[in-house]
Parts: C-alpha cells; structure tokens; sequence
C-alpha cells in the first residue's frame, strides 16, 4: 500500500536531516494546558456528548472531539513557543483506557481527529524556512501486563499482551491516517507493555506495507532508578532495542534535577537518538508543580550543554512559557553525537532508525 499522505516522506526525511544539525523541540504538558480551563462535566460533554451515559470528566483526550478548538489552540501555543514537534492529544485514546469512559468504540474516531488536529496546527505553523512535525502519542494504558492489581494474588492480571497489542495497533493505525510523522511510546512503566505496543505497531507496517519513524520514552518512577516493572534505564534500552527505534528517552514521573542520571546512563549506550522530557519537579502538596522556566531551562540547557539531548520538551506542569525558554536555550547547541561504533552499525545497513528509511 502506498501511504495516502504523499507528504509525509518528504517530512521525515526533513526530521532526519534536522536531527543531524541540531537539538529538536517537543511541546509541553498537554494537561497542564488543559487544566487551565477549568472544564467541569458540561464542559468536557459539549454539544456531542452532552447526554452520554457515563461522567466524562477529566477525559482530555475526548477534548479533541468535543472541544477541538481547545486542542489547537494548545499545538498553536506550543508551535509559537518554538516547539519543532507537537505530540496528539490521544495519550489515553486506546480502547483500553477508554473503557473507563464506557468510550472504547471512538478510540480508532479518536487518534484520526487527534492526528488532523495537530497535523493542521504543524502546517499552518509551518514556513519555508520551518518543518512542523507531528508525534502520534501512544500511552500506556492504564493495565499492566506484567504486574498484578490486587496485591493478594501476584498472578493476577487485568489485560494481557495480545489485547494490549491490538489495542495499541488500533491506535497507531488512526494516528497514521490522520497524518502523524512518527509514533511515540511514551511514559512507559511496564516493559512487556511497550513489547506489546512495539509488536502491534510492527505487524501494522506490515500489514499497510510502509512504515514511520517509531519513538520509545520510559518513565522512571523514583529514586530507585527503576521502571515500575523492576527494569534500569539499561535494562530497559536492550528489551526494546530490537524495535530500532528513532529515538528512546525518559520522561514524566520526575523533574529534571532527579531524571539527569538516568538520562545520562541512556546516552550512554543508546545507539539512537535520545529524547527527554521531565515534568517541572515533583508534585507539591497541592499537587501542583513548582519548577518555573527559568529553574528548568538551568538543568535542561545543562544536560544540552553535555552532550546528552537529540529531542527536549516538558512532561506534567510544563507549559508553553517552559517550551519557549528550552528553545532558546538550545538554539546553538549542537545535538547528542552519536559514537563511531554507532556510526558503523548506520555504514553496515544497521542504522538505528531504520524505520521508513
């Protein structure tokens, strides 16, 4: 099948060339944004859900159906900041997590809007001089494969890989027809998820018969320096190594003072590009995040500073403000340089992101 966005290969072949040259910018926090609205129930519904038979609260991803000129206006802010890559607002749009919702039918509905929207926003953003790109956010779901939710029966599970793995497939397959650049992993705490996303995402390629650039980001829960699944950033690195991915990276769960470790022990034995989004500190005990644009930006230009970044951008409590100073800070940096070993493995047809090469 020859892919319907006649586009989007000359798009990709822009990000691989921008990503040589210089650091690239991820947006911010998609529900800090949101937050700001103060939506209550009514103003999750709109107009098209307004009698649905469930409480809808608190579904951002929803927005994008009921509330879509939130969503722009959310990549607008993000494009104006100097973000060079907006992620959809589908991090929950699987048939999974939306069964909470009693929503799991518009999961395909929702990836397709999602992916339009932003690919509008990364258009209209765009110059001759500037490619706006677009990441198709996969999240986690929220089941676990490999970890039991009653603490009284380890061997219970709630979802298992096959299931998982579909559902993910689905997701991926609207975020492509509505024209994302790349798919993104994201905020992975349980390893043999990500093998399940990473396994349904490859037997879709195969299926469509063409491929997009695929993007891997764990999420390191604590100080322990662990996956909720037991695995260091390492361990982690070669369980999904065989995807070769564009890039793999941290995100989430820390801010950017605690994550700098573990993002460093990635650049270390990556033989991709590496991405790092941290949320703006740790939660207060309101819940809320204390760390401003410039306190992020000191440790974020840092980390640039050593060599350690490809992509940058901002996780929870992050927003446009946070985007806009990264960018700054790393306009002249130059990008993480992958190591000659790495370049060998690109000369003998290994090339770490191979994917539609």
């Amino acid at each position: 099948m020859t892919d319907f966005d006649p586009k989007r290969p000359a798009r990709i072949a822009a990000l691989k060339d921008a990503l040589k040259r210089r650091i690239i910018v991820l947006d911010g926090a998609a529900g800090t944004f949101i937050q700001g609205y103060e939506l209550d129930e009514a103003g999750y519904r709109g107009e098209r859900f307004a009698d649905w038979r469930s409480d809808i609260k608190g579904n951002n991803d929803i927005l994008t159906l009921s509330r879509p000129e939130i969503v722009r206006e959310m990549h607008d802010a993000y494009f104006a900041a100097g973000a060079d890559m907006v992620e959809t607002n589908t991090f929950s749009a699987t048939t999974i997590a939306q069964s909470d919702y009693d929503m799991e039918d518009l999961a395909y509905e929702l990836n397709v809007a999602g992916a339009k929207l932003a690919r509008s926003a990364a258009d209209a953003a765009s110059t001759d001089d500037r490619i706006c790109f677009v990441a198709g956010a996969i999240g986690p779901t929220n089941r676990t494969a490999s970890i039991s939710p009653d603490v009284n029966d380890p061997g219970k599970r709630n979802t298992d890989f096959d299931t998982l793995a579909k559902s993910y497939a689905d997701a991926a397959r609207g975020l492509i027809e509505g024209g994302a650049d790349t798919l993104l992993i994201e905020t992975i705490f349980d390893t043999l998820n990500a093998k399940a996303a990473i396994y349904g995402v490859q037997e879709l390629f195969a299926e469509i018969g063409f491929e997009i650039p695929v993007m891997i980001s764990v999420t390191i829960t604590d100080q322990s320096g662990r996956t909720l699944s037991g695995q260091t950033p390492e361990a982690f690195w070669n369980a999904v190594r065989h995807a070769k991915p564009l890039s793999v990276g941290v995100n989430c769960a820390l801010g950017p003072d605690l994550m700098r470790p573990y993002v460093a022990e990635l650049s270390r034995v990556v033989d991709c590009y590496l991405s790092a989004y941290p949320n703006a500190g740790l939660p207060n005990a309101f819940g809320g995040y204390d760390e401003t644009p410039e306190s992020m930006t000191k440790n974020m230009s840092e980390w640039a500073q050593s060599g350690l970044l490809n992509f940058i951008g901002g996780c929870c409590g992050t927003t446009p403000a946070h985007i806009e100073a990264f960018a700054k800070a790393v306009k002249e940096v130059s990008p993480r340089a992958l190591s000659k070993n790495q370049t060998a493995m690109r000369l003998s047809g290994l090339e770490p992101f191979s994917l539609a090469s």
